[in-house]
């Protein structure tokens, strides 16, 4: 965990411990060393208060404000009434130390690394042999708190998260007003030296959750912390599978709402996302709208997810596997209107439907990779224009076009991205065991992926909640009034909601 250590008088005039523990010690040529060849560090030797005595100041052009450096630390060192009486270095660090020069953050520190680490962060350093006085003046230059890209909403709030933590972590506490609101720092990756901050609710949440959430993240020994992926593979008890096992949201509303339910929250800097553990399954089917609606109309919504999600799974499979094997389950006039269309198109049914499923993934591709504007005019272009041309040209028929179409807008009503990401490749899975087996392909295929996502747990929580968790607040919402009691499986003490 990163412990910024307070600056304290008996501090002063202790040279380095890290020389007797064969460390370089500070001093400005080890400094100037150390940061050679990095054209964004800048230094200079300021006169402390007009006189001879020599400071040397150093920073990173970039992380801090140019004038804050300026007003609030070059200028008061130069200043004859704050310095003007030092005749040594020893002079100018019981100054430093007696308060001449000001911060929202001062510290002392006698450790080369963390003084480089220090300045990597937005850190203004006085240098001396032995030292250094840190100073927090850390640049404003950042993107400014916008509306939700991807969980849009009518009428919850209009700010989301950015890449600044701190930013994050001030969103967060403006909807959480109180001390119980806990957050541990640490920092990962040996190069990126990334701030992360696990948020809980003491008394809500349980206690073993952000313990476990904070020795997963300081075991994580990787170079650089800069991908999402980095922290899902840490915060997920089975990282090889593909169902997502930690929720992302970028809403500061949708986050509280978490932490008051009793989940565990990470935040980290330079990620626009809050990771949210525990995960279940039924946490990736609500959406922030579903606390903003009424509890009838937010249940239908919900149940028609949950029936999307049998769509978008099951649908191309059972449509191979009663075509090519059982017939007799199809009405008759659907039946005729499927031979009727095969009669003239060259390929089997497992070819139409595999290479609708996969030009369905080569168009979704495009259409993410490519500018807006081009992208819909790919999308457009390749559902309409190439597809209606493949139906008339009789090369697939047109009752593969309308399964593939309901299966890929089903998966589109998914919330969670990664989760219907999953279910496509599960599809294509189902699909071939249609085509190998018929029924019996697709309900064994259908058991072993029940299978597996119940056999996942997350933080010792179980993916699928069986018996821990009302089934009716899993496919519908309950009304809040009687929503009295948080999940058992995720609270701590405090298990009452409202009175």
């Amino acid at each position: 965990m990163l412990i910024f250590k307070r600056f304290q008088p008996q501090d002063v005039g202790r040279e380095s411990a890290a020389s007797d523990a064969g460390k370089p010690p500070i001093s400005p040529e080890t400094v100037q060393k150390r940061f050679e060849g990095c054209g964004d560090f800048l230094s200079r030797v300021v006169a402390a208060g007009g006189t001879d005595v020599g400071i040397f100041v150093c920073w990173m052009d970039g992380t801090v404000d140019a004038g804050e450096v300026s007003d609030q630390f070059l200028r008061p060192l130069s200043d004859p009434k704050r310095l003007g009486m030092v005749r040594t270095a020893a002079d100018v660090r019981d100054r430093l130390n007696a308060g001449a020069v000001h911060g929202c953050e001062r510290r002392v520190v006698t450790d080369l690394s963390d003084l480089c680490e220090a300045v990597s962060f937005g850190n203004c350093a006085a240098v001396f042999e032995g030292m250094a006085f840190l100073f927090q003046v850390k640049t404003a230059q950042r993107r400014n708190v916008q509306e939700p890209k991807i969980e849009k909403t009518v009428k919850g709030g209009k700010d989301s998260f950015t890449e600044v933590l701190r930013v994050n972590t001030g969103l967060v506490r403006a909807r959480l007003r109180t001390p119980e609101l806990k957050l541990s720092e640490t920092v990962v990756g040996r190069r990126s030296r990334t701030a992360v901050s696990v948020l809980h609710l003491d008394g809500i949440a349980a206690p073993d959750v952000p313990r476990a959430v904070l020795a997963r993240l300081e075991a994580l020994d990787v170079d650089g912390l800069v991908l999402p992926d980095e922290l899902d593979s840490a915060l997920s008890d089975a990282p090889k599978t593909m169902f997502p096992q930690v929720l992302h949201t970028e809403r500061p509303d949708r986050l509280a709402a978490a932490l008051l339910a009793g989940h565990t929250a990470v935040l980290a800097d330079g990620m626009p996302l809050a990771f949210v553990v525990p995960s279940s399954l039924p946490d990736l089917f609500r959406t922030a709208e579903d606390g903003a609606q009424h509890f009838v109309t937010a249940s239908c919504l919900r149940l028609l997810r949950w029936g999307a999600l049998g769509l978008t799974l099951l649908l191309p499979a059972l449509y191979v596997a009663m075509s090519m094997y059982h017939a007799e389950m199809l009405p008759p006039q659907l039946l005729l209107s499927i031979i009727a269309s095969k009669q003239s198109v060259p390929f089997s049914t497992t070819a139409e439907i595999l290479g609708m499923l996969l030009a369905f993934e080569l168009l979704q591709e495009a259409g993410l990779r490519l500018p807006a504007p081009v992208g819909q005019t790919v999308s457009i272009i390749g559902a309409l224009i190439v597809g209606q041309s493949a139906v008339e040209a009789r090369v697939i028929s047109p009752i593969a076009v309308i399964v593939v179409a309901l299966s890929g807008i089903a998966g589109y009503t998914m919330p969670c991205q990664d989760l219907s990401a999953a279910l496509r490749l599960c599809r294509f899975g189902l699909t071939c065991a249609g085509a190998a087996a018929g029924m019996f392909g697709v309900v064994l295929g259908t058991a072993l992926l029940l299978w597996r996502v119940c056999s996942l747990e997350s933080f010792g929580r179980a993916y699928v909640p069986a018996g821990r968790e009302p089934a009716g607040n899993v496919f519908l919402r309950r009304p809040l009034w009687r929503d009295t009691l948080r999940n058992p499986a995720l609270a701590g003490e405090n298990r009452r909601r409202r009175a």
